[in-house]
């Protein structure tokens, strides 16, 4: 080499004749370096990229896997000799389809339509995955290569492509976990996950604590309810809770308890929108049948949603209270005033409750609605 490291005649002689594949990989990676580093004129440049074309397809591994390393953080690579050896083995192709900004997206369809489940896993841990290819990836059927793809958070995921994953593995904790420890999720995947937890420890609780499946399922379903309370509190966008609403009333989860405990935390817009799913109108009217003083437009529209009489008069109760109170929406604030408007409902019905939270005024719900029967 030169000492501006440039391409000298004898480099281009030991890469010839040199048939020592320790010898070709050292002058490889030289050679390699100095591209990469921008040392080379253009005509240097070209005629380096015309001796890994030719290299690429050596037989020794040694010379191909120095010549992939060494290569695979080149800007401005050649596409073909990107391709080539990202087609190779896994041993030579990992480093370039890990890292190399050569290869666009139909060439890594086409790599994980045609190859090993290692290639996959190369190409499910890069800095940034689409869409399309995160897609095609999770269609591979390999528990490896999605769960290297769930843990990447440089991967963009469609709420299709999550649902699809969910599917098949759902109940795998190698995939699940590192899902639900992503840093952003739509709001029906992690009410999907949410449940999937629960209905696990529902298993656990009744074969390791001899506890009854109705009282399990009973503490389950309390505790997947706050859960999803919690997951829309920092605001969540109208389409997004119309699709969680959607999701939940599919399933059988729009509970009479979650719609109560929405409008407890001064989430109005859940409130409304469930009601409206349940009733099947439109969220304009509930908010007028909500807000009818006189009290009839909300009887009948929980009679419609089959919502317990006793629950319909707490809620008529706490709607006043979060309309005097007008939250702001603030999140720092919600706790304050989902305490604020729990006390206040507790004190209109004194006679009947004396807790101080709305878990044991909903686990009142019953006996409220029994009692409301009863006369």
């Amino acid at each position: 080499m030169s000492k501006n490291r440039s391409l000298s005649p004898a480099d281009v002689e030991r890469l010839l004749s040199d048939r020592s594949p320790e010898a070709r990989a050292e002058t490889v990676e030289k050679i390699a370096g100095s591209l990469v580093e921008r040392t080379f004129s253009e005509t240097e440049r070209k005629e380096a990229e015309g001796i890994f074309r030719l290299l690429v397809n050596d037989t020794e591994l040694l010379v191909r896997k120095t010549l992939a390393e060494t290569l695979k953080a080149m800007p401005d690579l050649p596409r073909d000799i990107a391709k080539v050896l990202a087609s190779d083995i896994s041993d030579v192709a990992s480093p370039i389809l890990s890292f190399s900004d050569a290869l666009n997206d139909e060439d890594l369809l086409e790599i994980i339509s045609t190859k090993s489940a290692e290639h996959q896993a190369a190409i499910a841990g890069r800095v940034v995955v689409s869409e399309a290819v995160s897609d095609r990836l999770a269609d591979t059927g390999n528990e490896q290569v999605v769960a290297t793809l769930m843990e990447n958070e440089g991967a963009r995921i469609s709420e299709k492509t999550y649902e699809k994953v969910l599917d098949k593995y759902g109940e795998n904790e190698k995939i699940s976990t590192p899902i639900a420890k992503r840093k952003s999720l739509p709001l029906t995947v992690t009410e999907r996950l949410v449940t999937l937890v629960s209905d696990r420890l529902r298993e656990y609780l009744v074969s390791h604590h001899e506890m009854s499946p109705t009282v399990a399922t009973d503490l389950i379903l309390e505790s997947r309810e706050k859960t999803m309370i919690g997951l829309i509190k920092g605001g969540a966008s109208h389409t997004d809770l119309v699709s969680l609403i959607d999701q939940l009333h599919e399933n059988n989860r729009l509970t009479p308890t979650i719609i109560l405990r929405a409008l407890c935390v001064g989430d109005i817009d859940f409130f409304e929108t469930a009601l409206a799913k349940g009733a099947g109108i439109a969220v304009s009217n509930v908010h007028m049948l909500v807000n009818d003083a006189g009290g009839a437009g909300l009887k009948q529209l929980c009679k419609k949603c089959k919502i317990p009489g006793g629950l319909v008069q707490i809620m008529r109760v706490a709607i006043d209270v979060v309309n005097e109170l007008e939250y702001d929406g603030d999140p720092g604030d919600r706790e304050r005033f989902r305490n604020t408007v729990i006390e206040r409902v507790l004190t209109h019905f004194e006679d009947q409750f004396d807790a101080e939270n709305v878990d044991y005024l909903i686990s009142k719900m019953k006996s409220v609605d029994s009692s409301t029967q009863a006369a």
